[in-house]
């Protein structure tokens, strides 16, 4: 296997798992870290064992021994990071959402495609073996006609006042913060799962905490600020939603996002109905899938290679009745990625189920857009606009 240089952006909490499933490929040297001073990426560095630093993305993208460059900057630094990253052509994997509106999502899309380099965004909960399961039954129609898909994302990281995050912040995290935030990561999976994409939505979106108590310094996500002046600050981004959904190929559904949720920690579930058969995927439990039908008793498939489709056993790294995670299914996506580019594949070759392109980011952002679109005008169907020049 091709050895590869692993260069990151952004090295806060999603950057540590993108090194950690990077080193344990086996074939991927992590070459270095870029923050936003050459202090701060010292630190990280050090702590992160990686031998350069970088107090700007600039030197990091033109480091010769760097040929896959890793943004997990806050979302606003998504397009130059990847920008620079494209004009020096090196691969690209970044975190979601790819980028804060949709016409910047597409613009990224076609630098990449004029770069000729391999692109991913990083929907990670495809990396479960079961999700994967659970996608094959469908392809294989075990399901029947799909009609209804539904679910939930919930979390409760944001239920105080004191509660704050950059992500709340529009000018950082975009107009959108539960949809943007987590409510894409549910719209990619289920489309993943149920092969049939979103295509128009009715949305009602709240804002459950109007004012917050913004600290003069904010933390990284998910941390909390002790300690530390505060100010008020009026929130403009949604914290709750609830969207209706159409689809492609005719099914309906709903799906529920907030992050204000008392005791939903990472309360993330679909459910797929076809004529045949039902198939549900509890984040939480991540180790199950439950088939439902009409003719016999239900059951619950445990995560067990020797029982799974080829397809979705290869995402599998235990035998059954030993417990697979969320760091995993990370590791699985990161492998499928650089396999390909380490395979020498061109980029427009078929990808690996778990692997998410630039064009599946432009998509989410275009479900987004769509979504805030809906709300605005009094919670009214809106389309889904068509991917310009991709497919499916």
């Amino acid at each position: 296997m091709t050895r590869l240089g692993m260069g990151l952006v952004g090295p806060g909490f999603v950057g540590a798992h993108h090194i950690d499933a990077v080193r344990r490929l086996g074939f991927v040297d992590v070459v270095a870290i870029a923050a936003t001073t050459d202090a701060s990426a010292r630190r990280k560095a050090e702590a992160l064992r990686v031998p350069k630093a970088y107090g700007s993305y600039e030197a990091l993208v033109a480091d010769p021994d760097v040929q896959v460059v890793h943004n997990t900057t806050p979302n606003y630094l998504h397009e130059p990071v990847i920008m620079a990253a494209l004009a020096h052509r090196k691969h690209v994997i970044s975190d979601k959402p790819l980028a804060t509106t949709a016409a910047t999502a597409r613009a990224l899309h076609e630098a990449a495609t004029r770069a000729g380099v391999v692109h991913a965004v990083t929907f990670n909960y495809r990396g479960n073996p079961l999700v994967q399961q659970a996608r094959t039954m469908i392809e294989s129609g075990e399901l029947g006609a799909i009609h209804y898909v539904h679910g939930n994302y919930l979390q409760d990281w944001l239920l105080e006042p004191t509660d704050f995050s950059w992500r709340l912040e529009p000018d950082k995290g975009g107009e959108s913060s539960a949809i943007g935030d987590i409510g894409s990561h549910w719209c990619d999976l289920v489309q993943h799962v149920a092969g049939q994409r979103i295509v128009e939505v009715l949305a009602d979106l709240t804002t459950v905490v109007p004012t917050r108590m913004k600290p003069s310094s904010s933390p990284e996500a998910f941390a909390r600020a002790s300690g530390v002046a505060r100010e008020p600050y009026t929130v403009r981004s949604e914290d709750l939603a609830a969207v209706l959904l159409r689809f492609d190929g005719g099914a309906k559904g709903c799906v529920s996002v907030g992050q204000v949720c008392a005791g939903h920690k990472n309360d993330f579930w679909l459910e797929v109905s076809g004529r045949h058969a039902s198939l549900r995927w509890h984040q939480e439990r991540q180790n199950e899938l439950w088939i439902g039908r009409r003719d016999r008793a239900n059951a619950v498939l445990a995560k067990d290679p020797a029982l799974m489709s080829a397809a979705a056993a290869r995402y599998t790294h235990l035998p059954g009745g030993h417990q697979e995670g969320w760091s995993d299914a990370f590791f699985n996506v990161i492998r499928d990625i650089y396999c390909f580019i380490a395979e020498g594949h061109p980029p427009s070759h078929p990808k690996p189920p778990a692997f998410a392109t630039f064009e599946d980011g432009y998509h989410s952002a275009c479900v987004v857009e769509a979504i805030l679109h809906s709300h605005r005008h009094g919670a009214a169907w809106t389309k889904v606009p068509a991917l310009i020049g991709a497919s499916r």
